[in-house]
């Protein structure tokens, strides 16, 4: 049963010492993985109040909790936007309710952007990119390299291809991708990791907050953009890879098309999650996904994933590819 407003603000007074509540409203949708509030203290500040209702989701908030601890006041002050701060925690049921500084602005609705925000969120992106990997690293959170990557995204290929139900274009289509090397060519970044058109608060055309920080890490910089590189907006995506490329510079020539190969990838995930927890609905929906997306890349023949190749590759030819990419960091 979800919890009340008033018993989450009950929490958050046993949780921040000296927090005065005179208002509280739901935040969220309900029957989410959360049971959310939004406060509003005495003295004007906002607070966010969240309780997990899954396992899953109180294992999402606790790598939340330490990556928010792992982005000091130093680190937030590079960013041109504002971060969640922790204010306290109390125990409730078995878990813990986490209470947090609410930041301000509006959830960012794809089919409402504007290019203009489209820029800013491709500003904000390039500057969690722009931050020192250490910080990362130094808070024991994952870090992954190119040949690393690399070789995630052919297990998940080929785990998708053994489902027998993605188009044999598409996986053509990925094995390529998958085999040229110059795609990989990159240099790890710190990641957000879970971004999403809703990771984002604006005001006025403007980000002024990021959301959900639980898959902080140091990785591809392409997995950050790649909800908006499938998005099917040309003019936001647009926008977006431009602004980051004019704040970070030409550093991954490939960004845009490994992003999109990785949002490509998305639907082969949502399949396999359809499958291994045997949701007939989901399967059938990922397959409708795929379909469509065959028949848009097949109809745009001007934007191919990889450069074409002469020949297929060896079991040599990969080994080397693999070589090759693992010296790019």
């Amino acid at each position: 049963m979800a919890r009340s407003p008033l018993t989450l603000a009950a929490l958050a007074t046993s949780a921040v010492a000296g927090l005065d509540v005179v208002g509280t409203q739901a935040f969220g949708s309900p029957g989410g993985d959360f049971d959310s509030a939004i406060l509003t203290g005495r003295d004007g500040r906002h607070w966010l109040v969240r309780v997990p209702r899954s396992e899953r989701a109180e294992q999402e908030q606790s790598a939340d909790l330490i990556a928010l601890r792992a982005l000091s006041t130093g680190v937030r002050a590079r960013l041109p936007f504002e971060v969640s701060t922790f204010a306290g925690q109390v125990a409730v049921d078995g878990t813990r309710a986490i209470v947090s500084e609410f930041v301000y602005g509006s959830k960012v609705s794809l089919a409402e952007m504007t290019p203009g925000l489209a820029a800013s969120i491709g500003a904000a992106i390039a500057a969690i990119h722009a931050l020192p990997p250490n910080l990362v690293i130094d808070a024991g959170l994952p870090s992954s390299t190119p040949v690393e990557m690399l070789r995630s995204v052919a297990k998940l290929m080929d785990q998708a291809a053994a489902t027998g139900l993605v188009p044999p274009a598409l996986l053509m289509r990925w094995e390529a991708a998958a085999e040229d090397a110059t795609l990989w060519q990159f240099t790890p970044v710190v990641v957000n990791g879970t971004l999403a058109s809703d990771s984002f608060l604006s005001a006025n055309d403007a980000v002024t907050g990021v959301l959900g920080w639980h898959g902080l890490r140091v990785g591809d910089p392409a997995s950050d953009l790649q909800w908006i590189a499938g998005a099917g907006d040309e003019e936001l995506a647009d926008a977006a890879f431009s602004a980051y490329s004019a704040a970070r510079g030409a550093v991954d020539r490939k960004l845009r098309t490994r992003a999109s190969l990785l949002s490509e990838l998305e639907v082969a995930r949502w399949l396999l999650h359809g499958a291994e927890t045997r949701s007939t609905e989901i399967v059938d929906d990922a397959v409708a996904m795929l379909s469509a997306l065959v028949d848009d890349v097949q109809k745009d023949l001007m934007s191919p994933l990889s450069q074409p190749r002469t020949g297929p590759l060896g079991l040599d030819d990969v080994e080397a590819l693999l070589d090759r990419t693992s010296q790019v960091r």
